[in-house]
């Protein structure tokens, strides 16, 4: 994304360098070190073999990963400076800058359970992620203090899957994240392979998805569509993972059809 972009969307990419609504150092530390590891890096370009090539599903690789991350980040700089309580870090008598860091590793790990199978992948990850945190986490943490950060990370990635219910607000913030990467990019390399489902179908028909301050909620999310197929991005997957997510009284959810060319089946949608 271009500077002036990220200027016009200030909550769409997270930006060390920028002010946010919480303590910022450890996770941009644990960001840099993240980011240059090879054992992760290797992870998420594996993980689209079976999602993509072997099920022509949407991507669930490193630029996924890149979306969730940044989603989650903004999501929760949002909902912090809405005053939204965070119960999974400080239950566990850790520091509120360990709140992002939760939310920023569970984000990049949620999906390494795909190297598996797509099937029941939330619980390969689990596992697959375990093994990672431990060669990770001490770099930031104290042996106590990595129990406790491992446990928070590992029940954040779990319950991005929609059949667990997330007991945290951390945890929370993860599995809408996950939903909010919907743009038409996301199912470019199925489409262009000639893939038709409704999952490809439905993000061709997002355009752009914004993070901003609500007037009644926290957060408001707002969801530009060219056509009625975006309505199962919306309907089917966003609002399934919004749904007890802990969030829903906190986020606002608008999509509206922005397409001048043809009739529109449908004009906007509220959760």
């Amino acid at each position: 994304m271009s500077d002036s972009a990220a200027a016009e969307e200030p909550y769409h990419v997270y930006t060390p360098d920028d002010d946010h609504h919480f303590p910022d150092e450890k996770l941009n530390r644990v960001l840099e070190f993240v980011e240059t590891d090879e054992e992760i890096e290797a992870y998420l370009e594996a993980q689209n073999i079976n999602a993509v090539d072997r099920m022509r599903y949407n991507d669930h690789g490193t630029k996924h990963i890149e979306i969730v991350r940044n989603r989650a980040l903004c999501l929760y700089d949002l909902l912090k400076a809405g005053d939204v309580d965070f119960n999974g870090a400080r239950q566990q008598g850790l520091a509120e800058e360990d709140e992002a860091v939760i939310i920023a590793l569970a984000a990049t790990l949620h999906d390494v359970g795909h190297v598996v199978h797509r099937d029941s992948h939330a619980y390969y990850s689990i596992p697959l992620a375990a093994d990672i945190l431990e060669r990770i986490l001490p770099e930031f943490y104290d042996a106590a203090d990595r129990v406790r950060m491992k446990g928070e990370i590992l029940h954040a990635i779990l319950c991005h899957h929609t059949a667990e219910t997330p007991l945290t607000t951390e945890a929370g913030v993860i599995r809408v994240a996950d939903a909010l990467d919907m743009e038409s990019g996301r199912s470019r390399i199925p489409y262009e392979s000639g893939g038709r489902g409704i999952n490809t179908l439905s993000s061709q028909a997002i355009k752009r998805v914004s993070l901003q301050p609500g007037d009644t909620t926290p957060v408001m999310v707002e969801i530009a569509m060219t056509n009625a197929a975006g309505v199962y991005q919306v309907d089917n997957l966003l609002k399934a993972k919004l749904e007890d997510s802990g969030l829903e009284e906190e986020i606002r959810i608008v999509a509206v059809n922005t397409n001048e060319n043809h009739e529109r089946l449908v004009e906007r949608i509220e959760l």
